[in-house]
């Protein structure tokens, strides 16, 4: 869809009872697509992107590209739908440093993620260019909000979810 209105995406994660959790996402004209994993590491990576995508206000990200269609399946191998958009913003490689410092506890600072951005694109993407300048205020909203959402699935009871609704602040309709 290429019509660049931001189209309104609702997110649910369900703790799944058995340890086998549920991301539904439903799009704005009521398709969804689902995926289930019994690994603790994807929902807090997806919530991760939902931080940083919302404080970046990226629209081509992760979220962005299931809001436009793509199938939760659709990301990986064997890459159903193809390569990933030349234009797609870079959530993928924030999210990553953001993970790989939760994991580690050594923290990156914005000129060194921008750098790394960069640098990334230029040797796997030489046609997409990097224009955002992230800043350590930038960073720090988005490791508030990642923090906030990590704790909220934390205190979900087996059997229950949460629903989050993307772009953050975005109306869908029921």
């Amino acid at each position: 869809m290429n019509d660049n209105r931001v189209r309104p995406l609702r997110i649910r994660w369900k703790k799944g009872r058995d340890g086998r959790h549920s991301l539904t996402c439903t799009r704005e004209d009521g398709s969804t697509t689902v995926q289930h994993t019994e690994r603790e590491f994807f929902p807090l990576h997806d919530l991760t992107h939902y931080a940083v995508e919302s404080v970046l206000a990226h629209r081509r990200g992760f979220y962005g590209l299931v809001a436009d269609g793509w199938d939760l399946t659709d990301f990986g191998t064997p890459w159903p739908r193809g390569p990933l958009p030349v234009d797609l913003d870079p959530s993928e490689l924030i999210v990553g440093q953001i993970d790989l410092e939760k994991a580690t506890g050594m923290r990156i600072d914005a000129a060194a993620l921008n750098v790394y951005i960069r640098d990334w694109l230029a040797e796997h993407s030489p046609l997409q260019r990097f224009v955002l300048e992230i800043t350590d205020s930038d960073l720090e909203s988005i490791r508030t909000l990642r923090n906030e959402l990590h704790e909220q699935w934390r205190a979900l009871e087996p059997g229950a979810a949460m629903e989050l609704v993307f772009p953050a602040g975005q109306a869908t309709e029921d």
